[in-house]
């Protein structure tokens, strides 16, 4: 774990007013037991049930957590941009607000990180419905058939990343595709990509958004965009 210095932890919120304060006060142990200089970042991406808020309110006299609003939902992907770009420490670990993935996962990754610039996720069982089952494989391999990538599962929504690699990679993706442009872009630009199996635990309570119609259809056009941009280059 020497590599790693400082740590910013990150995470988005939508519809996740019922795990905020679980994701707080475990991401604090975690941090507080690896012994690296750390903080918080949360972003607020125009929920309806005002999780930001209430994230703030758990957190006040909490000098280490940072609260960030969108006025509107701007969506996944433009909710992490925000988030990295508020992050201060050298690397950062991205995971998603509704618990799915476990923070505690974050010494491994750390581990991963020592000859990496970029740690990505993948689950070691997809624990879902068919239908959320059958999209995750038929994207994973539309990625690699488009972008001639290896990787076992581009789409799960917890990695390790060294900010410096944002100077270098630029997202523009506003939607659930980013996870995929972030490693695509990192290994086409030279950045060393590990990946890590994971298991991972679905939310209980309603639905992620990113499996949602529109969502999708947003992921396909940002996934095609990208594919003919690269193509074009060539």
């Amino acid at each position: 774990m020497k590599n790693v210095k400082t740590i910013s932890l990150m995470f988005p919120l939508y519809k996740d007013r019922r795990t905020v304060k679980k994701m707080i006060f475990k991401s604090l142990k975690v941090l507080k037991k690896i012994k690296k200089k750390y903080e918080i970042v949360i972003v607020d991406d125009g929920c309806p049930e005002n999780s930001g808020d209430y994230a703030k309110k758990l957190s006040k006299n909490i000098p280490s957590v940072k609260v960030i609003f969108h006025k509107k939902n701007l969506g996944y992907g433009a909710a992490l941009k925000t988030g990295m770009k508020n992050c201060k420490y050298d690397w950062i670990f991205q995971i998603d607000g509704d618990a799915e993935y476990d923070v505690n996962d974050l010494p491994r990754l750390i581990k991963s990180s020592h000859n990496s610039d970029l740690v990505i996720t993948y689950r070691y069982k997809r624990k879902y419905n068919t239908v959320r089952i059958v999209i995750s494989v038929v994207y994973n391999m539309l990625l690699r058939i488009l972008f001639n990538t290896n990787f076992k599962d581009v789409s799960t929504g917890s990695r390790l990343l060294k900010r410096s690699i944002l100077r270098k990679v630029k997202l523009t993706t506003n939607s659930p595709f980013i996870g995929a442009e972030l490693a695509i872009k990192s290994r086409s630009r030279g950045f060393r990509v590990n990946e890590i199996g994971i298991h991972t635990y679905p939310r209980t309570f309603g639905a992620g958004s990113s499996v949602g119609f529109k969502n999708i259809m947003l992921t396909i056009r940002d996934m095609l965009i990208l594919f003919f941009k690269i193509n074009l280059k060539n």
